[in-house]
């Protein structure tokens, strides 16, 4: 069975943890500046009845909160201390960065970016050439969008944006029929096609000019958002970016859903070495593995095929680096300064079940793991205590272990509608008592 390996997985209790500060409203970030303060930014997204809008906070060594920016573009995708300063990606349509000075100045980098679709534009990660990096997610599951675009606690929007391609693309003719939401009548039904708006198609062979930015991308920029290019497309939601200490780019690819007008089932999330000018598969490769392959025949609907005519045009997909369990939802990493580069440790968000795969799939994530630079293999790191882990980041001072917790976040099925159930004042940071690791041997 494609999924077995993952009884193997190595596991551990993590350990006690306390909590640093609490009472945030979906927090998804956290970074660190060189005196030891935390800056954690919370989401925006109104779930649970909170308030709309990105807000960054400054969390002293003593525990106070602070406020230092509000009303930012929601969601939040990520927190970035740099040079003396923050730098704040948003989710909002259109994606935005900005540069956010520790007075709580802002000064917009780039707001050109794609957003109104599925995913987001991600994290900043700074490289060794000095230029900005971030991943720019899909607008679409895999590729054409569908009904469940109306069911995602963060979108529930159709029509909603289109994918664009980072490489020159030619489609196959592939159409999906619908119910037509915006209706009364049961028996209406829209047709729609690949990289085309809801509800319309386009014609067998037709090519897609690449473009800059792209979705399902990954790119780079002058701290000032000037000369901005692609690094690299096909990776489907970059949402955790960053740098080994040896200057290879790693991200964090969240894998594709059970749902939609193109359902693929038992698709992992991946951990990526990011190399320019590669092709990650999306949206007809699955970690270089095809779509079309049995091992990812869905449950909500037929076999996925090809969009891509043009496969022998685009590089050879590139393999991951490490496969981890279907919808566990693994977010973002952080280098343990300990290990010379080679522990890596990543929050499990934990699936979205049945938004994001069949009713009745077990459920997952909800822990940390390990993963070993030296060999890419796993230790996961289970606890009750946390609910939703969604950051870590290594404090600079004294090398403890900090984990972001999104807070109470589930999704219930009733009747026919997908309902979110949250708590608003569940968000916090949790400070890891015991320094994890590998066991012995």
């Amino acid at each position: 069975m494609f999924m077995s390996w993952v009884e193997t997985l190595s596991r551990s209790e993590l350990g006690p943890v306390s909590v640093i500060a609490d009472g945030f409203s979906f927090p998804t970030s956290l970074a660190f500046d060189t005196d030891g303060n935390a800056y954690l930014a919370e989401s925006g997204l109104p779930f649970g009845g909170a308030k709309r809008g990105g807000r960054v906070w400054k969390v002293t060594q003593e525990g106070e909160k602070l406020l230092l920016a509000e009303d930012l573009g929601q969601p939040v995708t990520g927190l970035v201390f740099h040079n003396g300063s923050l730098w704040v990606s948003q989710g909002s349509n259109p994606g935005r960065i900005d540069h956010l000075e520790l007075d709580g100045t802002i000064t917009n980098v780039l707001n050109i970016l794609p957003g109104g679709g599925n995913y987001h534009t991600g994290m900043v990660a700074f490289g060794p050439d000095g230029k900005m990096y971030w991943g720019q997610g899909a607008m679409t599951n895999t590729g054409i969008i569908g009904l469940d675009a109306l069911t995602m606690g963060w979108l529930k929007k159709l029509p909603h944006s289109v994918d664009i391609p980072g490489y020159d693309v030619v489609l196959n003719d592939v159409r999906v029929e619908t119910k037509n939401p915006f209706v009364d009548d049961p028996d209406a039904t829209l047709i729609t096609g690949p990289y085309s708006q809801f509800g319309e198609t386009v014609a067998q062979g037709t090519r897609i000019q690449a473009q800059v930015p792209a979705t399902s991308a990954i790119h780079r920029a002058n701290p000032d958002g000037t000369e901005m290019e692609l690094v690299a497309w096909g990776i489907r939601n970059a949402f955790g970016l960053g740098f080994l200490p040896d200057g290879r780019l790693l991200a964090i690819d969240q894998g594709a859903d059970d749902r939609g007008s193109r359902p693929v089932a038992n698709v992992p999330d991946f951990l990526l070495e990011v190399k320019e000018g590669a092709w990650y598969g999306w949206p007809d490769f699955m970690g270089a593995t095809p779509i079309t392959d049995p091992r990812f025949t869905p449950v909500t609907g037929d076999p996925p095929s090809f969009l891509l005519a043009n496969h022998d045009e685009l590089p050879t997909p590139e393999k991951p680096l490490v496969e981890f369990v279907s919808h566990t939802a693994a977010t973002k990493f952080a280098v343990d300064p300990q290990s010379n580069g080679e522990v890596l440790t990543i929050g499990l968000f934990g699936d979205e079940t049945p938004m994001t795969a069949a009713p009745g799939s077990p459920q997952v994530g909800r822990a940390l793991v390990l993963v070993r630079t030296t060999d890419w293999q796993q230790h996961v790191l289970t606890t009750e205590a946390i609910k939703r882990p969604i950051d870590v980041q290594y404090h600079p001072v004294d090398g403890s272990l900090w984990v972001v917790d999104f807070g109470a976040f589930e999704m219930k099925q009733r009747s026919s509608v997908v309902e979110v159930i949250a708590d608003n004042t569940s968000g916090c940071i949790w400070r890891v008592e015991n320094r994890p690791g590998f066991p012995a041997g």
